[in-house]
């Protein structure tokens, strides 16, 4: 059981708070589990499914299909064999660095727009073993080939790299899961490490937020996925913990659906204000609506 389970549990309980630095999370054998999910749901779909349009804009079930398959190939690429490519611009700044990533999505996904479903479903099949080998060949607390820019990293060890990408593969599959009415992939097993590297991004949020040293704020995702963690302002900025103490400045609640989906830009600021409760210093609670655990 993790800090942040024990947080929920004490709180039901009334038991004894306490918070835990957050520790690395190693995901690397959830990842033929995740594949074996998506190749069951793209094997099952309909000729008409394929079309349907998804959250995110401009993009179909197939094209995030060939999104997936695009991560598989540059991780081979880039990763396992050492390919160097120049960007054609300059990247000098974070917004740089999302339009030309933005840039490279969109350049993929039109030209695989070329490629039959089963093409798709046969590509992601035969790379999804050997991305998998090569994430286990890593030395979980090495330095990554790509940091984690969402969380305002500039360097990051490869088990949060592997992390991100493991959030990646789940909230595609469950973008699609949502646009063709499939079941969602939000037992614990799955979404719980995708809550627990999303909630990292909390501390780059707040960067420019002010508060006294020591202040915090209480972040409950509840549901059977969920978990508490608090933000505590340092002196050198803020920082996520597991767990919970009494006394926030600021406590913001929300369930396990409106979480993901708020970290990754499924919800507009006027949904999320619905579904997101927020108590103590509103100064201090709304600017979790700006967080993000994805490029944009």
């Amino acid at each position: 059981m993790s800090a942040g389970d024990r947080g929920v549990n004490d709180m039901t309980s009334g038991g004894t708070a306490g918070l835990t630095p957050m520790a690395p999370v190693f995901l690397v054998d959830l990842f033929p589990g995740l594949h074996a999910e998506l190749m069951s749901l793209l094997r099952g779909l309909q000729p008409g499914d394929w079309n349907r349009p998804t959250v995110c804009a401009r993009w179909s079930v197939k094209d995030i299909a060939a999104h997936l398959l695009d991560g598989n190939v540059r991780r081979l690429s880039f990763g396992r064999d050492g390919l160097t490519a120049t960007p054609a611009v300059a990247i000098s700044n974070y917004p740089d660095l999302v339009g030309y990533l933005n840039r490279l999505n969109a350049e993929w996904t039109t030209a695989a727009r070329r490629l039959s479903p089963r093409v798709l479903i046969e590509l992601l099949d035969f790379t999804s073993g050997p991305v998998h080998a090569f994430f286990q060949s890593l030395d979980p607390h090495a330095l990554a080939l790509f940091s984690v820019a969402w969380a305002g990293e500039r360097a990051s060890q490869n088990w949060f790299d592997i992390g991100r990408e493991y959030t990646e593969r789940w909230l595609h599959q469950q973008q699609i899961r949502e646009a063709v009415g499939a079941e969602g992939l939000t037992a614990r097993r799955w979404l719980h490490p995708t809550l627990d590297i999303f909630v990292r991004a909390l501390p780059f949020t707040y960067q420019g937020v002010s508060a006294p040293e020591g202040r915090g704020v209480r972040f409950t995702i509840e549901g059977e996925a969920g978990g508490v963690w608090t933000l505590v302002r340092g002196g050198e900025g803020w920082r996520i913990l597991a767990g919970w103490e009494p006394g926030p400045a600021a406590t913001v609640s929300l369930d396990q659906d409106a979480a993901w989906k708020l970290f990754s830009k499924g919800l507009d600021q006027q949904s999320a204000r619905r579904r997101i409760r927020i108590e103590g210093d509103p100064r201090l609670g709304e600017p979790v609506l700006g967080s993000l655990a994805v490029m944009a």
